[in-house]
């Protein structure tokens, strides 16, 4: 053992960094089996004592991926025809909206790229014409004179733009919301692959990541002049005689079958979820149109109200169209929990632009509604009771905590550059990952107990004390990745059972050499010391260019071949570290006498 003390250090170094960054597995397991055990009340009391510590342990675990404990994988698609259009601007006519339609149509079909498309099919109508009648953009150079192919330049700009602003958002909010080690990852030019392992409420889930946030601040519709507008269109309808009047008598009103009236003279009525559409298909009509006030429009209210049947009612509210702050201005946004109710509602806090804007608008309306709108929908429209001149403002009428969550979330992170379309959604259920698992270990299981078996027969002692080195190799893998945070995945597993037959192929390699030493005639202890030297720059050119393959599949690779890049990685360190170090130090503790025999078969 002369000798051995530096590397019996980093073994118990080594072997106490493994076992502290696995103890909050450990653990972990421990708790979530000692809560299985418990009543539903009992463990949501003990959940709410032992917060802070199983978000600790939470934290800090092994990870599992998708494959493994479940969750969601969701391909997104970023609306690029609806960003081409908007960064047109007022300039957009109804030919590039018929150019964009059609550009969309093409590229869906013949899988090519949208914007090469739309270039093509606006020239296709005149060779002569000229994108940048549509486009302008100082910073980029884009003027009146800018050639087709300049503004195809500075579309897909624009596009890639949106594409790393849209992840990043999405990375944010999937932070914001607790997901442990998601993926987020870029496809192609317009798509966005999301992978939340752990993830149960699916919808919550679905509207975070398509949620644009488009926050406004609107005042409420004129009182009297929104009434007039209401009895005038209950009156329009009294007395209708649609198309089919010619076939059967018009007996009732068709708004007041689906509309409940209203006495508040901001409120066109109420309606249940499934006659909203219906409502609205009835005030499209173009003598309707006709009948609304200028500057004004009608907006559903997010939530709904409970109905004396027992039904959820929405209201239809009266709005100006103009809007007069946007969510740009908002500062910061916390949950807070109404004093007198307890019930959640966000709080929000104005840059000094918007707080001065702000104070203008509640200053002028003393009195009279403020509708805060959020992506086309009413969430709160209070009462003004006095000038706010410090910018804070609240979100009222929101449906618990997880929705007050959400929408700070969503805040804070800010508007996404363009919509975002769920193009693929798979889930992947608990006991599915539990069977991958179950899948898995067992492969390793049985791979270690077949190399395990073939060692100790062929190599005799030698052969256990590899089997001692290749135990050690697979916890320190698992310490690897607890350290350095990685997940956990099913091809993960196979890097592990991969790593099982290189970890032994080193000492393949060293008890070969040390027989063929012992066939010289030399002593045990010259044959060890022989077989280790001679057989090493094997061992370390195999591996290095393993691991320099696993880097290459680690920086290319996305999802499942990371994840068994990572594993790859990790088991190469560490089968170097036990086949090397580990095995030597035993060898030489068995044989540190002359009357040792360690037979290597």
């Amino acid at each position: 053992m002369q000798g051995n003390g530096f590397k019996i250090g980093t073994i118990v170094a080594f072997l106490a960094l493994t076992i502290y960054y696995l103890w909050p597995t450990l653990q972990w397991n421990l708790e979530q089996n000692y809560i299985e055990e418990l009543s539903p009340d009992e463990a949501a009391q003990y959940e709410e004592q032992n917060r802070e510590k199983l978000q600790y342990l939470r934290d800090n675990i092994l990870s599992l991926g998708l494959d493994l404990q479940g969750g969601m994988h969701v391909t997104l698609e970023v609306g690029i025809p609806q960003l081409v259009l908007e960064l047109a601007g007022d300039n957009a006519d109804e030919l590039l909206r018929e150019v964009i339609n059609t550009a969309r149509e093409r590229s869906i079909e013949s899988d090519t790229d949208f914007i090469d498309e739309m270039v093509a099919e606006f020239e296709s109508r005149d060779p002569d014409a000229r994108l940048s009648r549509y486009y302008r953009n100082d910073a980029m150079d884009i003027t009146r004179r800018s050639t087709n192919e300049e503004i195809a330049t500075f579309l897909k700009t624009q596009r890639q733009s949106a594409l790393d602003r849209a992840i990043e958002i999405i990375r944010t909010r999937v932070d914001r919301y607790g997901v442990t080690e998601p993926s987020i990852v870029k496809q192609g030019n317009n798509r966005v692959v999301v992978e939340l392992p752990g993830v149960e409420d699916k919808e919550r889930v679905r509207n975070l990541l398509k949620g644009t946030a488009r926050l406004e601040f609107r005042l409420a519709a004129d009182a009297e002049t929104f009434r007039s507008f209401v009895n005038q269109v209950y009156e329009y309808y009294s007395n209708y005689q649609g198309e089919e009047a010619d076939s059967m008598e018009i007996t009732s009103n068709p708004l007041e079958e689906v509309l409940l009236p209203a006495q508040s003279p901001y409120l066109m009525g109420y309606a249940t979820a499934r006659d909203t559409a219906r409502v609205m298909d009835l005030l499209k009509t173009e003598d309707i149109q006709r009948m609304m006030p200028r500057n004004t429009t009608v907006m559903w209210s997010a939530n709904p109200l409970s109905g004396q049947a027992g039904e959820d009612l929405y209201q239809l509210i009266g709005v100006r169209t103009q809007v007069e702050l946007t969510g740009d201005v908002i500062e910061a946004a916390s949950v807070q929990f109404d004093p007198a109710t307890n019930v959640p509602e966000v709080s929000m806090s104005m840059n000094s632009e918007g707080a001065r804007k702000w104070g203008r608008i509640t200053g002028a309306n003393i009195g009279k509604p403020v509708a805060i709108v959020l992506d086309g929908f009413v969430f709160s429209y209070p009462n003004v009771q006095t000038k706010i001149s410090n910018g804070r403002s609240s979100i009222t009428g929101l449906d618990g905590i997880d929705e007050a969550e959400d929408l700070v979330n969503i805040l804070l992170s800010g508007a996404l550059p363009a919509p975002l379309e769920i193009l693929e959604e798979r889930t992947v259920g608990a006991t599915l990952g539990a069977e991958s698992i179950r899948a898995g270990l067992n492969s390793i299981l049985f791979g270690l107990g077949v190399v395990a078996i073939f060692m100790i027969i062929y190599y005799r002692t030698g052969g256990a004390i590899a089997d001692l080195a290749l135990l050690l190799n697979i916890i320190f893998i698992l310490g690897i990745l607890a350290a350095f945070k990685a997940t956990l995945t099913l091809p993960g597993i196979a890097g592990i059972v991969l790593t099982i037959g290189m970890a032994v192929d080193a000492n393949v390699l060293i008890f070969d050499r040390i027989r063929e030493e012992q066939r010289t005639g030399k002593t045990l202890k010259a044959s060890i010391e022989a077989g280790y030297s001679n057989a090493m720059s094997a061992i370390v050119d195999a591996n290095v260019t393993t691991f320099f393959v696993a880097i290459i599949l680690f920086s290319f690779g996305v999802g499942p071949i990371k994840g068994f890049a990572v594993t790859l990685m990790a088991g190469i360190v560490a089968s170097l570290f036990s086949a090397i170090v580990i095995t030597r130090v035993v060898v030489d503790y068995l044989t540190k006498t002359k009357k040792s025999t360690v037979s290597f078969g």
